[in-house]
């Protein structure tokens, strides 16, 4: 259930007999030929469908990152870490003040790892409260579903294009675009990266069967609903 279809007695009432929530933080960030808020959408869906059948609230996603780099590309949206940060750091003290204690939070974005970092620190300043930070998309299960059936995809390639964030009207390219390859150099931002990716797809065929994306989503559910359901003290 999401927080959109409670309101607060439904909510104060659920805290009686359970102090779970999840948190979905996302970015707002070029995807080639794909929706900017691919990130957005896919850590926001996951969490639902994770959270559905364990009646579990989950809150609207944080549609905005930490994604410097891609900042030539028009349309990408980012936050500085500082600020990142404070959000977190409101968002966390905003559902332990009101009563959630165990907050799982659903990154579909590489880029907002410090977040996992944060919060270590902030459960030292709260004792009594667990959060547990995951990339959906990085979890071993899913991760060996995804190379079982093409081990090349990355970034805005078939392994982020599901039917629900791919754009109407909008022609993918034919084929498969060669990775490319920066292991061990040093970072790109701006201009500089997207001269480097072009289109902004970091390389692997643009689109794979719907029956490929479905059979790699429900691990990733599934996965996602295990770190909800088991691993809290």
């Amino acid at each position: 259930m999401t927080i959109a279809d409670m309101n607060w007695m439904q909510v104060e009432k659920y805290l009686e007999q359970d102090d779970r929530a999840v948190l979905p933080v996302g970015s707002t960030e070029q995807h080639a030929y794909l929706s900017l808020a691919v990130d957005s959408i896919l850590a926001e869906r996951v969490s639902i469908e994770a959270a559905e059948p364990l009646g579990v609230p989950v809150f609207p996603v944080l549609p905005y990152g930490l994604t410097p780099y891609f900042m030539a590309y028009p349309g990408t949206v980012t936050l500085r870490t500082e600020t990142y940060l404070r959000v977190i750091r409101d968002l966390l003290d905003s559902l332990f003040q009101t009563g959630f204690r165990r907050i799982l939070i659903v990154s579909g974005h590489g880029g907002n790892q410090p977040a996992g970092a944060f919060a270590a620190e902030w459960m030292a300043e709260h004792p009594r409260a667990q959060v547990k930070f995951i990339q959906w998309w990085q979890g071993p299960a899913f991760l060996a579903a995804v190379g079982a059936i093409d081990p090349v995809g990355s970034h805005a390639s078939w392994f982020e294009n599901f039917p629900w964030t791919r754009l109407a009207g909008v022609d993918l390219p034919e084929g498969q675009k060669p990775p490319v390859g920066r292991s061990g150099r040093a970072t790109l931002v701006g201009e500089e990266l997207r001269a480097a990716m072009g289109d902004g797809s970091f390389g692997g065929l643009y689109q794979r069967s719907d029956e490929d994306m479905m059979a790699i989503w429900k691990v990733g559910v599934e996965e996602t609903r295990a770190s909800l359901e088991h691993g809290w003290d």
